[in-house]
């Protein structure tokens, strides 16, 4: 697959992480993606590719594209046979200024990028990045129309520092500290972070706190799940192990052979650091 990315300028990068463009044959026709913390803008330009959000959930199919904002559960992506995509990878408060509704409504419920930015508005932008000249001119493109819808939103400094602080900490921190020392009650706190994030800062402190063990595991050696849960500072492992259920839908267990798997198969995959095939 290849595989191009970059760093929007100023401002854009306070909110988001990269633009990428994505095209070719993924090696699975599913990926099971475990919460992480942040969010997704995708467009699409090629054929429909399919998501099913939480095992509750039926899979609907996205041609134009989608929106997942911060997401509390594993949720599924299918590739078409070949994909071509242009995407923003997003800061969990990074979405705010670019949707007409709260994040809350989005949470665990991706739309499509009509829903958010209209259906003319983006009939136009996938017009003008499937004519545009490479990889780099859509990116262009597409900061460039986030650039223009671009605007304030009320809360986003509170909820971009306090997020940055848990970020930092790796979740390792008391939610009622970081209201007190914002100067603002706990319950004003979370319903911001519901307003701009989509979750609460509790929600997303767990997530940070579960992606940044994971991350820090290296499948290829014995893992010490005791040793782990510790270093993390969960509660025992049986706690750990109540996360990882949560968070991924599989056992510890299960989910390193299915790992492993993955990155025996698939070595320096563009996609290895976190999902798992779902196939």
């Amino acid at each position: 697959m290849e595989y191009v990315s970059r760093v929007p300028r100023p401002p854009l990068d306070r909110l988001i992480d990269d633009l990428y463009y994505l095209e070719g044959a993924s090696p699975y026709a599913r990926l099971t993606l475990p919460p992480s913390p942040a969010a997704l803008l995708i467009i699409n330009l090629g054929a429909p590719f399919r998501i099913r959000a939480g095992t509750d959930v039926e899979t609907a199919e996205y041609a134009d594209g989608c929106v997942i904002t911060t997401p509390t559960r594993a949720w599924e992506f299918g590739y078409p046979l070949r994909t071509r995509s242009v995407g923003v990878h997003v800061k969990p408060w990074g979405l705010a200024p670019f949707l007409p509704m709260p994040a809350t409504e989005l949470c665990d419920r991706p739309v499509t990028i009509e829903q958010v930015w209209g259906r003319s508005a983006t009939a136009d932008l996938r017009d003008r990045m499937a004519a545009a000249d490479g990889p780099h001119e859509m990116l262009t493109l597409l900061e460039e129309e986030l650039m223009r819808r671009l605007g304030e939103t009320p809360g986003l400094g509170l909820v971009r520092h306090t997020s940055s602080v848990i970020a930092t900490t790796n979740g390792a921190v008391a939610i009622g500290d970081l209201s007190v020392a914002a100067g603002v009650s706990s319950t004003h706190l979370a319903q911001r972070f519901k307003e701009l994030v989509g979750v609460t800062p509790k929600r997303l402190a767990r997530t940070h706190r579960f992606a940044a063990t994971m991350l820090a595991i290296d499948f290829a050696e014995p893992i010490d799940w005791g040793g782990v849960a510790g270093d993390a500072g969960y509660f025992d492992q049986a706690h750990f192990g109540h996360e990882f259920r949560a968070f991924t839908g599989l056992t510890p267990t299960r989910y390193v052979e299915v790992r492993q798997r993955f990155l025996r198969e698939h070595p320096g995959h563009t996609l290895d650091g976190w999902p798992l095939p779902a196939d």
